[in-house]
């Protein structure tokens, strides 16, 4: 019998499940034994997975889950030197040369487990079979337009919390920007689903905005339309051959810009499109400002569906659901395929 647990996330402000009691009760009945951890922090109640089949663990209980149990989260593990035994099943951040990924890697080598990571479940068309990009790109507009209204007030943009839902966050973001000239806007990857809520967030508050994707970024850059707009919004992953958008001295040249929301956010990576910052932001600090005159603020915040946990929840767990249900059949080619690229970089140390 495939054992699914679900791990409950430890890092701070993350709200979000993968999977919904719905989807308990879908694998449970498919024949899956299903554990769910206590968490202080998940968005959805734990009764309705208990109610829906679910065994119940104890908080972040799960290296002693038993070995043949798939462990199924979303973020980060804690940063330990514990061997990692188990299958698990999160967005490890770890085959692009990240510091932090090379130590997990080295994690799973010490304890024998594996990565299937969310980020490489992919069709046989290589497309993502579950992604949280549409709400990444819907709160990342949101935070950089409340970023520009507060730098446009000669301020940084306050500490964020949750958003009851996108119409909160939605008006939060109108609200901010009332009274000033409303920003250009300038979203790369716009018809990828991280660029799709981008799009639809800027228009639900009438912005102009330029869409760009691979047809405007095949000529490898340089981008001066870029500086041009206000508001600069990465939507592209970083990866081999992935064009530089922002170069090293772009806080020195003259721009319009003022804010960049590097919703892909992966400024660890070599192949990051934005080489005037390396390290993530927070919702405590939700931008760091990297040039003064004029200013000019990122915002790289990389739990930003967070700010969204239950439609961020319902929308990812529904995508994923089906591809859970074939956990029992290892050959299948979803999981295949990221097992192939786990052991793939495994090999190459």
């Amino acid at each position: 019998m495939t054992h699914i647990w679900i791990r409950a996330e430890q890092r701070a402000q993350e709200e979000r499940v993968g999977i919904l009691p719905e989807g308990v009760q879908a694998l449970v009945t498919a024949g899956f034994r299903v554990t769910i951890e206590d968490s202080p922090q998940r968005a959805l109640p734990l009764e309705p997975y208990l109610q829906a089949g679910a065994e119940h663990a104890g908080f972040a209980s799960w290296p002693d889950a038993p070995h043949d149990a798939i462990i199924f989260g979303l973020k980060e593990l804690p940063d330990t030197d514990l061997p990692l035994v188990h299958r698990h099943i999160m967005f490890g951040h770890a085959f692009k040369g990240q510091p932090a990924g090379q130590r997990l890697l080295a994690r799973f080598r010490a304890g024998g487990g594996v990565l299937l990571d969310l980020e490489y479940l992919t069709d046989d068309q290589g497309r993502r079979v579950a992604a949280f990009g549409y709400w990444a790109g819907f709160a990342g507009a949101a935070v950089s337009c409340l970023a520009y209204a507060a730098l446009s007030r000669g301020g940084l943009c306050a500490p964020l919390t949750r958003f009851a839902d996108r119409h909160a966050m939605t008006e939060a973001a109108a609200t901010a920007l009332a009274g000033l000239d409303a920003p250009r806007v300038l979203i790369i990857g716009a018809l990828g689903r991280v660029g799709t809520g981008a799009s639809d967030l800027c228009r639900a508050l009438g912005l102009p905005v330029t869409g760009w994707d691979m047809a405007e970024t095949a000529h490898g850059g340089p981008f001066p339309e870029i500086l041009r707009h206000e508001i600069f919004l990465n939507c592209i992953l970083a990866a081999p051959g992935t064009p530089v958008f922002i170069p090293p001295g772009t806080p020195n040249d003259p721009r319009a810009l003022r804010v960049i929301g590097d919703i892909a956010c992966d400024p660890e990576s070599e192949f990051s499109p934005i080489k005037i910052y390396d390290r993530v932001t927070d919702w405590a600090r939700p931008v760091r400002r990297v040039a003064g005159q004029p200013p000019l603020d990122i915002m790289a915040i990389d739990n930003l569906p967070s700010l969204l946990p239950i439609e961020a929840s319902e929308d990812f767990a529904a995508q994923l659901l089906p591809h859970l249900l074939t956990l029992d059949q290892p050959h299948q080619p979803v999981w295949a395929r990221a097992e192939e690229i786990f052991q793939a970089h495994i090999a190459a140390r």
